[in-house]
């Protein structure tokens, strides 16, 4: 059985983006003016704290951005998947009739079980997957549990101590060091245990729920990523321009970004939406499979999310221009008939970069909220697609039951946190680092 490398949109567009980003730093390496911000930045423990969650994160949407299709007799196998799908292929394919609570060995109601040679009793059927390979699993589960999570937790620190190694790094017991060893046998743990419990329950249909959240990273790093890829060429271009040339075009902008903020933001991305959903739905032979159309939803959903978020950050970056233009040195250089562009890229740009550097980072929690309460109201990315919106959407109806199914909403709460909270920390610590009235 072979397989073929699939490359979606989204795909691309983030490998591109990662590309940029390692071709820009190689750019700036060694630039003077970056020093001091860096060193803040890397003797910040908190910050650094953060920016080890993050990129924790991002290994995993990356993993999950690694397309292909595998050749197979059946319709199955020829489904597009991850890199991350196929390594947890265990928790994709071992799935249960409906509900059961994290860590259980039985469904979470009660049914009528009618099995032969035995009167039908009314009780709660076991699971098909998880806890199956203890032979008595009142007496044994907790035990089982405690013995693989101490294997587990030995996993991630051998994990750990391997990876100083390789690199060479000396271990200090700094918060940085602490927050990576615990993201690594906490992995450790977790990863050894769902090859034998649904560690967060499963849902409606039997899917895993931890299966669910490692999904969904990728849907809230796109979002996070493509929008501000989309909006920041609008923002500096349109910002810029309107500050430093004033007159009409400053005008013509300004009523630009005006009129769209003057339109609820919900209603254009709801309308946006609509118009996508209808285009798809009368081209349906260009969609080959629920993975395109999903990622296609998504990929159009950046783009309105972009085309309506760009407004603050070019306002912010108008004013900024709008003082610049009047320095010493801009003035100088227009005295000596240096070329409008020249002083844009040397002086104008380059000064306005901590504006939008900061403003990134800041943004980046906001449109992964942003995607929760879309999708919340079923405007957000597409039905199939894994989401932390969806399965916060899918718990409404979870909550009202009784007994109450709270760990989908949990588990989507618990990873959305960890990552906007990681993104609101780092980007606090960018924006004292690149604060210009701070001395060192």
């Amino acid at each position: 059985m072979g397989f073929e490398i699939v490359i979606l949109w989204t795909d691309a567009l983030i490998f591109g983006l990662l590309g940029f980003i390692f071709v820009l730093a190689y750019y700036l390496h060694g630039k003077e003016q970056l020093k001091r911000p860096l060193t803040f930045i890397k003797q910040n423990h908190l910050g650094m704290a953060s920016l080890v969650v993050l990129v924790f994160f991002m290994v995993i949407g990356l993993l999950d951005s690694l397309h292909f299709k595998q050749r197979g007799e059946t319709p199955a196998h020829n489904d597009v998947i991850s890199v991350l799908d196929y390594i947890a292929t265990p928790l994709r394919e071992q799935g249960e009739k409906t509900y059961s609570s994290p860590f259980a060995t039985t469904l979470y109601n009660k049914e009528m079980i009618i099995e032969s040679n035995t009167p039908p009793t009314w009780d709660y059927p076991p699971l098909h997957f998880g806890g199956q390979h203890l032979r008595n699993t009142t007496t044994q589960k907790h035990s089982d549990i405690m013995q693989k999570a101490a294997i587990g937790f030995l996993q991630g620190m051998g994990v750990f101590m391997l990876l100083m190694l390789c690199l060479r790094i000396e271990v200090k017991l700094t918060l940085p060091y602490w927050t990576l060893f615990v993201l690594l046998t906490l992995s450790g743990v977790l990863l050894h245990l769902c090859t034998y419990y649904h560690v967060f329950g499963t849902d409606k249909v039997g899917e895993d729920v931890f299966y669910q959240t490692l999904k969904s990273v990728r849907t809230g790093l796109v979002l996070g990523t493509l929008t501000t890829l989309i909006l920041l060429p609008l923002s500096v271009v349109l910002g810029i321009l309107s500050g430093f040339f004033r007159g009409l075009l400053d005008d013509t902008i300004q009523f630009l970004y005006t009129t769209i903020n003057a339109i609820p933001s919900v209603l254009l991305i709801g309308a946006s939406v609509l118009m996508v959903q209808v285009y798809m739905t009368n081209h349906e032979s260009d969609f080959t499979s629920l993975t395109v159309r999903a990622d296609m939803r998504l990929l159009f959903l950046c783009l309105i999310l972009g085309m309506t978020s760009w407004t603050g950050l070019c306002r912010l970056l108008r004013a900024e221009t709008l003082k610049l233009r009047e320095m010493e040195y801009v003035q100088a250089a227009t005295s000596l008939g240096v070329k409008q562009y020249t002083i844009l890229l040397r002086h104008i740009l380059p000064n306005v970069m901590h504006i939008v550097l900061i403003s990134i980072v800041l943004d980046f929690s906001s449109l992964v909220l942003a995607e929760a309460a879309l999708s919340y109201i079923n405007i957000g990315v597409d039905s199939s697609t894994y989401s932390w919106g969806n399965m916060i959407n899918g718990a409404r109806l979870e909550m009202a039951r009784e007994p109450v199914v709270w760990w989908s909403l949990t588990a989507a709460f618990l990873f959305m946190f960890t990552l906007v909270l990681a993104a609101n920390l780092f980007a606090q610590t960018v924006q004292t680092a690149f604060d210009p009235r701070r001395s060192q």
